[in-house]
């Protein structure tokens, strides 16, 4: 596994921004992906007792892809446009990954 590069000090305030608005919006992503999955309001938890393994095992994977996906794509954006105003992309040029 790739070990966590260290961002520069002005990426960080907009690293925490974009962190934020990731989690927020896989949360809106996933509230509607389950809504059309399942046609239900609220998906299970763990702690749900009157929900089986498989459905509350479909929601935590379904929950994780989603919010993988929009932490990478917006953090990814958020790459891009400091490399654009800057001319130079926000990660250690140590680790070999754009």
């Amino acid at each position: 596994m790739a070990k966590k590069k260290k961002l520069p000090l002005a990426y960080q305030p907009l690293g925490f921004v974009l962190g934020w608005s990731s989690g927020w919006l896989s949360g809106l992503a996933f509230r509607k992906t389950w809504m059309a999955l399942r046609h239900e309001e609220d998906a299970p938890d763990a702690l749900d007792r009157d929900r089986g393994w498989g459905e509350i095992l479909l929601a935590a994977a379904v929950q994780g892809a989603i919010f993988a996906v929009v932490r990478s794509a917006v953090d990814r954006a958020g790459a891009k446009a400091i490399e654009r105003s800057t001319g130079a992309w926000p990660a250690d040029e140590k680790s070999g990954r754009e």
